[in-house]
């Protein structure tokens, strides 16, 4: 699955011989993961080439002349496109050169050695597990580490991820992000100190339905329980009165089971609720509350008038999406997100926008209940397939019909502060050795 890699800076820097060169900011998920050198890449490339040969997407060419304004704007392009393409395939995201080069960029680039250190896991209901860790853990060693010490069955925790939160002073909680698996959880903390983020670890996947795989599991039972009672409490899943008094029975009773399958059936319940945001349907300059799960976005729409207007998107009448980067506005302000989706209604496709901080969040969770579909329609094709008479399967092969065609993407910049250059040759120094 593609990852969301973006180039937010590139910034021209001289060496102490006089050279100059590039240094890239490269993002992951609109946060800062470590800055690098074209050379650097182009050195990665190359041990990655050597390893899964063609599959490798092409990568950027190096140039022999002095770069433009132009060719340096179509290089970091190209360097976004290639850092993207390269995480479609998931054997080289889970070779030790794909995770070596990254555990390196990101120790270098924010100066964190490895080191012991202690780590803390936050559950849902604010307790917390403290881990000896290594600095340059993973988020996958972090994950396996935390689901061994809460007696996690280890085929179980591929249903569960870390995600970087954050408590407000007004007492509300963001999930800002899921951690990527090859992400260093402990160097990704220290540069998002602003934000005062702590670490979780909650279910990720949107089908309510996969619940019933981990009843079995005392440990994945009681995540599922207590991340139940906080999206309760803080309003997100909405039960009705009569079925919060039964719930409230079976949490005095301590009859788990019987409370998660109950709240299995109420609103929102398996939902990724997102923070208010700004939309432009059903017109421009209005605010939104979005609920992303079982095959829907379902959003509270304030209308301009104060009247509110709750609205499904339906999953299944989307055609593609993309994520794009505007900008800030002004110098200081903070930059802005959008997620814009091309949606069928009454025969005819729009475009609907969000402007949401969580755009990357929000396209995750999209591709997750799409990937989800994918494997149970696979799975039940196969079951169908089974179960056909020998003479039917000869006959003819049973086909999936593909309803729903689903482009996702990432534009960096569309709407930027457009500095004024007095000429056209902004690194006519560089040094090819530097490219």
């Amino acid at each position: 699955m593609k990852l969301h890699f973006s180039i937010a800076a590139a910034e021209e820097l001289r060496e102490r011989r006089g050279g100059r060169y590039v240094l890239y900011s490269v993002c992951l998920e609109g946060f800062l993961l470590g800055k690098v050198r074209y050379s650097q890449l182009r050195r990665w490339d190359a041990q990655l080439r050597r390893l899964f040969g063609s599959t490798v997407p092409a990568f950027p060419p190096k140039f022999y002349l002095a770069m433009t304004k132009s060719m340096a704007d179509e290089r970091r392009s190209q360097l976004e496109q290639y850092l993207q393409n390269v995480t479609l395939d998931s054997n080289i995201t889970n070779s030790d050169v794909f995770i070596g080069f990254f555990r390196k960029l990101q120790q270098d680039t924010f100066k964190i050695e490895t080191q012991r250190a202690s780590l803390d896991v936050y559950l849902a209901d604010g307790s917390n597990i403290r881990l000896d860790i290594q600095t340059s853990d993973t988020a996958e060693r972090i994950l396996e580490v935390t689901s061994y010490k809460m007696g996690l069955s280890r085929e179980l925790i591929g249903y569960f991820s870390l995600f970087f939160i954050q408590d407000h002073s007004d007492g509300a909680l963001s999930v800002v992000k899921k951690v990527a698996e090859f992400e260093l959880p402990y160097v990704s903390l220290q540069s998002m100190k602003e934000l005062h983020c702590k670490l979780g670890i909650r279910k990720w996947y949107m089908d309510p339905s996969l619940d019933t795989l981990l009843m079995d599991c005392r440990a994945s039972m009681n995540l599922l329980y207590i991340q139940a009672i906080q999206e309760i409490e803080r309003n997100w899943i909405k039960p009705t009165e009569g079925e919060m008094q039964e719930l409230e029975f079976l949490q005095k009773t301590a009859n788990k089971r019987k409370f998660l399958e109950l709240v299995r059936e109420m609103q929102f319940y398996g939902y990724i609720r997102l923070d208010p945001c700004i939309c432009d349907y059903p017109e421009v300059g209005c605010s939104a509350d979005i609920y992303v799960g079982s095959n829907e976005i379902n959003c509270c729409i304030k209308l301009p008038t104060n009247q509110t207007k709750e609205v499904s998107f339906k999953i299944s009448r989307l055609r593609c999406w993309q994520v794009t980067l505007l900008g800030a506005e002004k110098d200081g302000e903070e930059e802005t997100l959008e997620l814009r989706f091309e949606y069928r209604d009454s025969d005819k496709w729009q475009w609907i926008i969000f402007y949401t901080k969580q755009a990357f969040l929000m396209s995750s969770c999209l591709k997750k209940i799409i990937s989800e579909q994918m494997m149970k329609a696979s799975k039940e094709a196969q079951e169908m397939e089974v179960k056909m008479p020998e003479s039917t399967k000869n006959s003819k092969k049973p086909s999936i019909q593909q309803k729903q065609v689903v482009h996702s993407s990432f534009i960096p910049r569309r709407r930027f502060l457009v500095q004024p250059n007095k000429e056209d040759y902004v690194f006519e120094k560089i040094k090819e050795e530097d490219l």
